[in-house]
Order: C-alpha cells, then sequence, then structure tokens
C-alpha cells in the first residue's frame, strides 16, 4: 500500500514536470525500438559477406544432419530421439543452422520412412511421407532460431555420383524436384537456400563449356530455375574434384570460380560452397609436406579461400570432420578453425561453415554426437567454439502439409562424407529367424572394394521383450570394425551383437536399428540372423 501511494506521487510529480516542458506523457513514455534480431527474413549477399533482410550481416555456423539421402528417407537417429530433442540440444551447443542432405528418391510416390520411433517420441511424425518430416524440422528449426539448408546430396539413396544427374535421374528430374522444394518453401524463411548438388567431381568440369559435364553451367541453369520460383533464395554452388590438371576433394575445387563466376539471373544470390576432410577420409598429398600444417593457409587460398579474401563471393565450407583419431587430423582441425576466422571480432565477416556431422554412424569421421545420440562429443565440440555464432530470430512460420499413412518400423543405415572416397551400391536384405521372440535382418547399405557398411533391424515377435540378442556368421573373411547402437563382438567369422541400455526395450511388434562398418574383400551374399530375445 505505501509503495502504491509513492509510486501515485511520483507519477504525479513526473506528469507535472513533462507538462512544464511540453512533452505529453505518451511521448515519454514510448520505449526505444527494439533492435531486429540477426537473421531476420531472406538473406542476399555483397562481396564476400552474407547480409539479412537489414543487410546485417550473418554467419552460417552449423551441422549436417544426414538421413535424407539414404534408404531411410529421414534424417537418422530418430530411432533414438525425438526430432525437437535433437534440434534443442543443436542449439545449446551453439549451433544456428542444418544442413538436410536429400536424395531425389524423397519425391517419389510411395518413399515411405522408414527409421522412426514413435514409442514416446516423434508422435506427430507417424503416417507422414518424407517431405512431411521434413516440413516438421524445418518449422521447428526456424521457430526456435536456426536456419535449414537444403542440400541436393544423391540423385538416388544408393549412391553418390560424380555429375549432378545419372541414367536414371536425368536433369529434369533434378531441377523439377529443386523447384518442387522452392515452391514448397516458398515464405519460409527459415530456409535460406539449397546446396545443388554435393561434391561435383571428375569427369566434372569448370568452364569448359561442355554442357553435359560443365558444372558451372548446370549450376547457372539449375539455380536460375530455383530463383524463378523464388527469388530470394540464396544458391550454394560446391566446387568440383580438378581444374586445369590441379585436383583436390570432391566438391572442393573452386579455382576456377574466379575466372569463371556462376551468373544467376538474379544478383547477390551465390554462395560459393568448399569441402575439405582430413586423413581419416582420404590422404592428400598436403598432409605429408614437411611445413605441414603450416602449409595449409595456402592450399585453402589457392582452392577457395581467395574468394572471400579478394570480396569476391562469401565462402561457406559445407563440410569438413574428422574422427580426430591422429595427430595429422587434429592440427588440421586446429588449423582450419583458425582460418576460418574467429567471429569474435570478425562477427559475420568470415567463412561460412557446416560441420560433417551431427550423427555419429559417418563411417569415415564420426560426429558431434557419440553412438548413443545422446553424448556429445566434448572434445571435437570443443574445436568449434570459437567459430560458432548466435542463432537467430524465431520465424514463426510453417510449411506443407500434414497428411499420409503410418510408417512403422524403426531402422537405420550409415552414410559416410565419400569426399575422395569410394562409394559403393546399395545392397539386398535377409531376413532373420523367429522363434527367439524376436527377429532380425541385415541391410548392405553401401559395399566399396575394401569394405562395407550396414544396418541391421530387429523387431519384436507378438509380444514385448526386455532385450535382444542377434548373431549370425559371415560368409567370407568380412569383419567388423566399428559399431553404433549395440555393443558388437566378433570372434573368427561369428558376429553377435546384444543391445544398449536404451534400445532393449521393444513393444510388441515393434523394431529398432543398429549399425555397422567393416572390412571386406570382393562382394559377399548377405548372412541370415538369429535373434533371442529377453
Amino acid at each position: 500500500m505505501q509503495r502504491s501511494a509513492l509510486a501515485a506521487a511520483v507519477a504525479a510529480v513526473l506528469m507535472a514536470l513533462l507538462a512544464y516542458i511540453g512533452q505529453s506523457p505518451s511521448a515519454a513514455a514510448a520505449p526505444a525500438a527494439a533492435a531486429p534480431a540477426a537473421g531476420t527474413g531472406y538473406w542476399h549477399t555483397s562481396g564476400r559477406q552474407i547480409l539479412d533482410s537489414n543487410n546485417q550481416p550473418v554467419r552460417i555456423a552449423g551441422v549436417n544432419w544426414f538421413g535424407f539421402e539414404t534408404a531411410n528417407y529421414v534424417p537418422h537417429g530418430l530411432w533414438s530421439r525425438d526430432y525437437k530433442s535433437m534440434i534443442d540440444q543443436m542449439k545449446s551447443l551453439g549451433y544456428n543452422t542444418i544442413r538436410l542432405p536429400y536424395s531425389d528418391d524423397i519425391f517419389k510416390p510411395g518413399t515411405t520412412p522408414n527409421s522412426i520411433n514413435f514409442y514416446n517420441m516423434n508422435q506427430d511424425l507417424q503416417g507422414l511421407t518424407s517431405l512431411q518430416v521434413m516440413d516438421k524440422i524445418v518449422d521447428y528449426a526456424g521457430s526456435v532460431g536456426l536456419r535449414v539448408i537444403l542440400d541436393r546430396h544423391r540423385p538416388d539413396s544408393s549412391a553418390q555420383s560424380a555429375l549432378w544427374y545419372t541414367s536414371a535421374v536425368p536433369e529434369s528430374t533434378w531441377i523439377t524436384d529443386l523447384k518442387a522444394l522452392a515452391t514448397r518453401y516458398q515464405g519460409n524463411t527459415a530456409v535460406v537456400g539449397i546446396d545443388l548438388h554435393n561434391e561435383p567431381h571428375d569427369p566434372a568440369c569448370w568452364g569448359c563449356g561442355d554442357t553435359t559435364i560443365d558444372w558451372r553451367l548446370a549450376a547457372e541453369r539449375a539455380g536460375d530455375a530455383v530463383l524463378g520460383v523464388n527469388p530470394n533464395l540464396l544458391i550454394f554452388v560446391e566446387g568440383i574434384q580438378t581444374f586445369n590438371g590441379t585436383s583436390g576433394w570432391w566438391g572442393g575445387n573452386l579455382m576456377g570460380a574466379g575466372q569463371y563466376p556462376v551468373q544467376l539471373s538474379v544478383a547477390n544470390r551465390v554462395v560459393y560452397s568448399a569441402h575439405d576432410y582430413a586423413t581419416s577420409v582420404a590422404q592428400q598429398t598436403w598432409f605429408t609436406d614437411p611445413s605441414f600444417p603450416a602449409n595449409m593457409p595456402g592450399i585453402w587460398d589457392k582452392y577457395w579461400g581467395y574468394l572471400f579474401k579478394q570480396n569476391i563471393a562469401p565462402v561457406w565450407v559445407g563440410e569438413f570432420g574428422t574422427t580426430l583419431q591422429s595427430t595429422i587430423d587434429q592440427q588440421w582441425l586446429k588449423a582450419l578453425v583458425g582460418y576460418m576466422l574467429p567471429t569474435s571480432g570478425n562477427g559475420g565477416d568470415s567463412f561460412s561453415w557446416t560441420f560433417w556431422s551431427w550423427n555419429p554412424d559417418s563411417g569415415d569421421t564420426g560426429g558431434i554426437l557419440k553412438d548413443d545420440w545422446q553424448t556429445v562429443d566434448t572434445v571435437k565440440d570443443g574445436y568449434l567454439t570459437s567459430i560458432k555464432a548466435p542463432t537467430f530470430g524465431g520465424t514463426g512460420s510453417t510449411g506443407g502439409t500434414s497428411s499420409g499413412t503410418s510408417s512403422g518400423t524403426s531402422s537405420g543405415t550409415s552414410t559416410g562424407t565419400t569426399s575422395g572416397t569410394s562409394s559403393g551400391t546399395s545392397a539386398g536384405t535377409t531376413g532373420g529367424t523367429g522363434g527367439g521372440g524376436c527377429t532380425a535382418s541385415l541391410h548392405i547399405d553401401n559395399q566399396w572394394d575394401a569394405g562395407f557398411t550396414a544396418t541391421v533391424t530387429v523387431t519384436a515377435g507378438s509380444a514385448a521383450v526386455n532385450g535382444w540378442k542377434v548373431a549370425w556368421t559371415w560368409p567370407g573373411s568380412q569383419q567388423e570394425t566399428s559399431a553404433w547402437s549395440a555393443t558388437v563382438a566378433q570372434s573368427g567369422a561369428a558376429v553377435t551383437a546384444t543391445n544398449l541400455s536404451y534400445n532393449g526395450a521393444l513393444a510388441a511388434a515393434g523394431s529398432t536399428t543398429f549399425g555397422l562398418q567393416g572390412t571386406a574383400s570382393g562382394a559377399f551374399t548377405v548372412p541370415a540372423l538369429t535373434c533371442t530375445a529377453s
């Protein structure tokens, strides 16, 4: 009561004073205009910077969350966690952007997500198509201040392609599907742009003029098609492998972009994208140079850094990653982070980036998350601290529809970065035997000369189970080298896999998955599996 009386007296004096100086109370009470949130609206470029709709520089500082491009047709890990929980964790760690790889398979009628756990999680994804799941991820990310870059990673879910088209997926399909995404997210500023094609490599050229292999000309055709639908989107254009006889990482060679720039129908929309990796992916000559790692800034300058340093265009390092197991890789990552400039003191006037990957199931890099899809690799995440950047204002917008049929089961696959490595083909699935309260099947996801990755799906029978054990015998010299979402052991050709603490309990007819990577010599048949429940 005394506070009220005092407040009334102060108000009376203030009113009299305002009247004396000729200022109205309403004018005095008007608050200062709030500063607009960083990253507002659609973005554009100016020289080497990316600017928001208020011409404020922004820095893309995010992660790759892959899976839409695999035979799961959704981001991986949804068999273990709710997608909102995953995105919230990305934000809490200081990442502000998600690069979402996809393949053109998700546009095909009948494509159904097959790797989502709906038990106490992801319940609003039940019955949705892959594109509708993408809607949910885009909308939630935007609502909490993250932005999304859509990445046409593969023509289909089986493997990478050197060019933007294949005999099964022609250029016309590529462009039609790019336009479909631009239409789908028209007006949803959570989607800032599209990465036109992942890691073009030999025989792709830059500036050679042959329309069947000139990636720069193809990027102009596709970029103009996207901008014809939504002129506000950024167009992300990756490099190639070889320019004028000098080779580098797949998608990492932008030496030709200065001489032969990508010119689109709408100005200030091109962001060049480079990929760069360490020895856990493949060996390169610069790693064995006696001056390593002091030689690396010069290497990056030559391949892509000059575009930024000469104020030609923004550069986004769309993929970079490593297992961090070797000293060379640790030195490489430290050098690259320093080269990309700390956010402190540079802000948006710096290289943008998305780390490969959020997922732990990238065979040659691992991820920010460990194999349980929960625990953060604090060492790997810690390397990125100085180049992280603030999140953006929430978009509050939604896109797409929400209808379809239930997808049902939970399974997973592993996909690598494919930079400088050979990509395999998808193999078949063999069902396991029943009678033990559960069944199991193994799918070879990718296979190459010296190795493979595979996913095993475990499905409970007519009754719930509290745990499971899967066993099989390899038909040849295959050797498991790493696994995720299960404890896997091999003795001779015999393999056993048991559940972890979080994925042992399955409802009746419920499913979960685990993955593995191994070595192999040549093609091999998929073994039969047995599953025993506990």
